[in-house]
C-alpha cells in the first residue's frame, strides 16, 4: 500500500465484525451482508483510487462475492487482503494467517502481489474451494484425464503455481475400512461431466440445482491479493 493511501475495511457478517473488531484500526469500516451485493460493494470500489486497499473480513463465499465486483467493476488491480474465518480454505490455499493480531498485522503492513484468479462456466469464482459429493462421471485437467466413474468426492482449488487444482478422492476401499485413493493435478482447465447430475458448493453456499457439467478456468488477468 503506497504511502498516504488508506484501506476500506468490509466486515461481511455479524460474525465478522465481532471476530475482527480490531481491523477498525485499519481504515473506514463498512459493515456489509454475509454475502454482499453490487449496491454494497460498488460505492466503495468507486471510493477506492489508486494505491488504495480493500480489507474484507468474511467467510470465503463472502470473499468470492467481493471478487466477483472486481471483476465486472474491472478493478483487479485493487490490492485486497483478507481477514479469513479460523476454517478457511482460502486462508489454507494462499498461506494466509487466521490468528486475528497476525492477520490484521499482514493486512496492515503486506505486500500484494498478483495472484491467479479461478473462475467457472457459471458466473462464479473460486475464493477457496468447490467441492461435489459422489460423482460417477469424467474429469479433465487440461489434456489429463483424472476420473473415469466413480468418486466421492471433487474439490476444485486455486493453484498457487498458477491455475487450477483438482483433487479426487475415490471410494472407500475394502468394504469401507481403507480411504478411498486421492489423485490430484493442476493445469489451467478443469472440466466436469457427470450423470447423474451433482449440486456443486461453491466456498460452502450449495448451488440452486444439481448440474450435469461444470468447467473451473484460470482468468486472464490476476487479482492482487496481500499474503506472505
Amino acid at each position: 500500500m503506497s504511502p498516504g493511501s488508506s484501506s476500506r475495511v468490509l466486515t461481511c457478517g455479524t460474525g465478522a465484525g465481532e471476530r475482527w473488531s480490531a481491523a477498525a484500526s485499519l481504515g473506514t469500516t463498512l459493515t456489509l451482508s454475509a454475502r454482499p451485493t453490487r449496491g454494497e460493494v460498488d460505492p466503495v470500489l468507486d471510493a477506492i483510487g489508486d494505491g488504495g486497499r480493500l480489507v474484507v473480513a468474511g467467510d470465503d463465499a463472502a470473499i468470492a462475492a467481493v471478487l466477483a465486483r472486481l471483476l465486472r467493476r474491472e478493478r483487479l488491480d485493487v490490492e485486497v487482503a483478507l481477514l479469513p474465518d479460523p476454517d478457511s480454505a482460502a486462508a489454507a490455499v494462499w498461506g494466509l494467517p487466521t490468528d486475528p493480531g497476525a492477520a490484521v498485522d499482514l493486512a496492515r503492513d503486506g505486500s500484494a502481489r498478483p495472484t491467479p484468479l479461478v473462475r467457472d462456466d457459471h458466473g462464479g469464482l473460486v475464493a477457496g474451494r468447490h467441492t461435489t459429493g459422489p460423482v460417477h462421471g469424467e474429469i479433465y485437467c487440461g489434456e489429463h484425464r483424472v476420473l473415469r466413474g466413480d468418486a466421492a468426492q471433487v474439490a476444485v482449488t486455486p493453484d498457487p503455481a498458477g491455475g487450477v487444482r483438482v483433487t479426487v478422492t475415490g471410494p472407500r476401499r475394502l468394504g469401507g475400512l481403507r480411504a478411498g485413493r486421492v489423485t490430484e493435478h493442476a493445469g489451467r482447465a478443469v472440466q466436469l461431466g457427470c450423470r447423474p447430475p451433482v449440486t456443486v458448493v461453491r466456498d460452502g453456499v450449495p448451488g440452486d440445482r444439481p448440474v450435469p457439467r461444470r468447467s473451473w478456468y484460470r482468468h486472464t488477468e490476476d487479482w492482487r491479493l496481500v499474503r506472505p
